[in-house]
């Protein structure tokens, strides 16, 4: 899949301008094969404007309190198994390096189960994926379905046919801890 990026900003005189327009090339891992992951933008700070377009710090993958991310992931359909000889350590090293804290957030033993302090507003835009909450509470979601995400733990997994593809827009928030 190609995805192209167009960002805009301002000039000196506060006039709308086109700043870059590039491909964003996916993230892959052998970890997960079949899927692949957009990180088209983020910041770690709440926007003012006018500004000129620029990249703002967003190391994480996942965004702070005041940051936002903005992401496309495909998923392929079936089980994510790796080849059984990958080199499991390195693959994960990689990831941390292209995605930080990304595995982090999964649960261990259970795979792409994960929590993030995020209000996240999730489009299917192609094939179908399945959201699994507590409980094994699942929704069939396809395209034109979208999903606000509550900072609430859950899982993707695609059981249709063909690959899926979401897009998501993650928003930093509070978690507030019972005592």
């Amino acid at each position: 899949m190609r995805i192209r990026r167009v960002v805009t900003g301002h000039d000196a005189r506060g006039r709308a301008r086109v700043v870059d327009d590039r491909d964003v090339e996916p993230i892959t891992s052998e970890l997960m094969p079949g899927c692949a992951f957009f990180r088209l933008w983020g910041r770690d700070e709440r926007p003012a404007f006018p500004d000129d377009g620029s990249p703002r710090p967003a190391e994480a993958w996942y965004p702070p309190r005041e940051g936002s991310r903005f992401m496309i992931n495909t998923v392929p359909p079936g089980e994510l198994v790796p080849p059984p000889d990958l080199d499991t350590a390195a693959a994960l090293e990689e990831l941390e390096r292209r995605m930080p804290g990304a595995m982090a957030a999964n649960e261990p033993g259970t795979p792409g189960t994960h929590t993030t302090d995020t209000l996240d507003y999730v489009l299917v835009v192609a094939g179908e994926v399945t959201l699994e909450l507590d409980d094994g509470e699942r929704t069939v979601l396809r395209a034109g379905d979208v999903v606000v995400q509550n900072g609430t733990r859950h899982a993707w997994h695609n059981h249709g046919t063909e690959p899926c593809t979401i897009v998501g827009v993650a928003i930093g928030a509070d978690r507030i801890r019972p005592a």
